[in-house]
């Protein structure tokens, strides 16, 4: 009896200590470091490995010119987020200090960084992308004296050096009693398109901004105009605890007419609010978005590696913002912060089942846009509307001349109207289709209708094309713009009718007559002059997930034992999620599972397991990675799928390394779908 009550005591500690590891990513080793952003939809900021510095933040949406002759590029920010820490006098350094550790709190979304300074003093402190707050951060700190110890504090807004005449200050603004200290720097983005504004302010607990003499005296030094700092000096008796926070926003004219005082208002705001109420509102408004939540029983690995991608494409997205994601995300300048097919056919697909207010804001994003894209195809000779394949805040093309895919990668187009279908079917939203989604789906099968070439046998082909194999460049028939146009037509017809209106009888005619080539074999054809050369990505394999054009079991078999050995080992990480999805729905768990876990385990870095682009690159965070690893999860082994009837579940199956699997937050009913063995 004695040694039955021993054991369940040591399997209860660790169930908990694996519940606590479920949302808790921490490190003690700092080599081979690749950090992983702290972002709320408006701004991404990315710690380093060195105690009380960043490496940069990212700001959504704000572009200027990358050169005079480039084109648009997301603009880093200034960093408002460096501090430095001096005790007795000597600054604190990565080579001073002991017990370094850092974790990733995903359930709250913060960022803890810990570590002793010799013998004298604890040091912790928690990095927050305010989700209440959006345009702020928040750092809390909190220094444990072990000895009797001074220390100095200096917050930093450090501007890079592209931006243009920026203006540092620092002044105590007053309201009657209330003092408001307020450090700030406003420039010009690099080629002037936009002002930029960042203001800070320290907060020390327990201290009321009414009562000034109470507060330490800062100390303003203009470095130069682009480091602006303020400091301040504390003792700390042995034993004793200072508990203090830097807050800090930033605004740019992208969004506000005076991002100045507008950044200012936001300090003020996190100043004044009590700091259990700033975060509590903070971590509420997570809890809410973790309502749409992944839980995996029995395999801790893969728990944590679904909520961190899960995470960061809750951290690089809004409900309430209409913008959408980059591939990388918040976490860096990468791709130039464009807006590509990523968002539509990668990462959309599970927000959308998770949280349909992100997913509208995404879709929002693009027929936000659809004057521009209108505009596009008349400039290039066709009907109807043509997204661009890199997007920016005009919704104008915005790849380099260079790249052929913005000129020829028309398969874009396709994917914003399967996704604007899918948010339909999902939402079941009547209103929300006649307003947004069927003008945007007209015009993408009228573009498609004069897209479309018919040859002297009726049937039709889409010349001079870039696939998703961007290794074909200016091909015919390429199977997955094909396959995609082909699913927008269909998709238009059958908006039309939900609303009553009467759809192009052309729509569905060309529909059926656009081609999709076969080898001999049966094996589909990744376009008319494919003779098996490597693949860049998956291409005809997408034309049975998520298209469902190829739906009978030998093609399907045929094309995935054709096509996964022409993988490039170089080419992005979502080809295998593919693979996998459709070969659970074949119920064939345990290639699945390998398919899931070669999909992106070569391409996790340490020591958080940020995901790269590609298992020989090393850019992450890659967000486009993360949504095709959720896809695997949820249309693959969850057996979900996305009918005219909304979410429905048909054969999900497990892998033999997990106990269970459950889907919550599903829809707008918010339903939980639970697979065990």
């Amino acid at each position: 009896m004695k040694k039955t009550v021993i054991f369940f005591s040591v399997f209860i500690c660790l169930q908990l200590n694996a519940q606590h590891d479920e949302w808790n990513i921490a490190t003690k080793t700092p080599e081979n470091y690749t950090g992983v952003v702290v972002a709320n939809g408006r701004i991404g900021i990315l710690p380093s490995k060195n105690p009380f510095e960043i490496e940069q933040i990212i700001l959504n949406n704000v572009y200027d010119k990358e050169a005079p002759l480039g084109v648009s590029r997301i603009l880093k920010g200034m960093n408002f987020a460096d501090l430095e820490l001096e005790i007795n006098g000597e600054k604190i350094t990565p080579d001073n200090i002991s017990d370094w550790k850092q974790t990733l709190h995903m359930k709250k979304a913060g960022f803890t960084t810990e570590f002793n300074f010799k013998d004298k003093a604890k040091i912790k402190y928690t990095l927050y992308a305010l989700r209440n707050v959006p345009y702020s951060g928040y750092i809390d700190i909190s220094v444990q004296a072990k000895k009797k110890i001074s220390i100095k504090a200096t917050a930093i807004i450090d501007t890079p050096e592209e931006y243009l005449n920026p203006l540092s200050t620092f002044r105590v603004l007053r309201d009657l009693e209330t003092t408001m200290p307020i450090l700030q720097t406003v420039a010009k983005s690099r080629l002037g398109k936009h002002t930029v504004a960042s203001s800070g302010t320290f907060i020390w607990e327990g201290i009321n901004s009414t009562r000034e003499h109470q507060r330490p005296e800062l100390v303003h030094t203009k470095v130069s105009e682009y480091k602006n700092t303020v400091s301040f000096e504390k003792e700390i008796a042995r034993g004793m605890s200072l508990d203090f926070a830097w807050t800090a926003a930033q605004c740019t004219t992208q969004d506000f007419d005076d991002p100045q005082t507008e950044s200012e208002r936001f300090v003020i705001f996190n100043l004044l609010t009590p700091k259990k109420d700033l975060l509590q509102q903070h971590f509420d408004l997570w809890n809410e978005l973790w309502q749409g939540d992944i839980r995996i029983e029995g395999d801790l690995q893969s728990q944590q590696d679904i909520r961190l991608g899960l995470y960061h494409l809750y951290s690089f997205s809004r409900a309430d913002s209409n913008l959408s994601i980059a591939p990388m995300g918040l976490s860096s300048q990468n791709y130039n912060g464009h807006i590509f097919w990523d968002t539509e056919l990668w990462m959309y697909p599970p927000l959308l089942l998770l949280n349909q207010g992100i997913a509208r804001s995404l879709m929002n994003y693009r027929s936000d846009r659809l004057e521009k894209a209108k505009q596009k195809a008349r400039n290039f000779g066709y009907r109807g509307a043509m997204f661009p394949w890199e997007s920016d805040d005009t919704g104008e093309e915005a790849t380099p001349a260079w790249a052929l895919t913005g000129i020829f990668e028309h398969h874009i187009t396709a994917d914003v109207a399967i996704a604007f279908w899918n948010f339909y079917r999902v939402t079941q939203n009547s209103d929300w289709l006649k307003e947004r989604g069927y003008p945007l789906l007209k015009e993408v099968a009228d573009y498609w209708v004069s897209r479309a070439t018919r040859n002297n046998d009726g049937i039709y082909s889409i010349k001079n094309v870039v696939g998703a194999d961007e290794f074909a460049p200016n091909v015919t028939d390429n199977a997955f713009t094909n396959g995609s146009a082909i699913k927008a037509l269909e998709y238009a017809t059958l908006a039309a009718k939900k609303i009553n209106r009467t759809p192009n009888p052309e729509w569905l005619n060309v529909a059926k007559k656009i081609r999709i080539l076969r080898f001999e074999d049966g094996t589909v054809r990744g376009h008319s002059t494919y003779d098996g050369d490597r693949i860049k990505q998956a291409d005809v394999n997408l034309l049975t997930y998520p298209l469902g054009v190829i739906k009978d079991k030998e093609t399907i078999l045929k094309n995935l034992r054709y096509y996964e050995p022409k993988l490039a080992e170089e080419g992005p990480a979502m080809a295998q999620a593919v693979f996998s999805v459709i070969y659970a729905r074949l119920g064939n768990a345990e290639e699945a599972y390998r398919l899931f876990k070669r999909g992106y385990e070569p391409n996790k870095r340490p020591p958080f397991g940020a995901l790269a682009e590609a298992a020989t690159s090393n850019n992450p965070y890659f967000a486009t990675g993360a949504g095709g690893m959720l896809q695997a999860v949820i249309f693959g082994f969850g057996g979900l799928y996305i009918t005219e009837d909304g979410v429905v579940q048909k054969n999900p199956i497990l892998p033999k390394q997990w106990k269970s699997l459950t889907i919550t937050g599903v829809g707008p009913d918010r339903k939980t779908f639970k697979i065990e063995k």
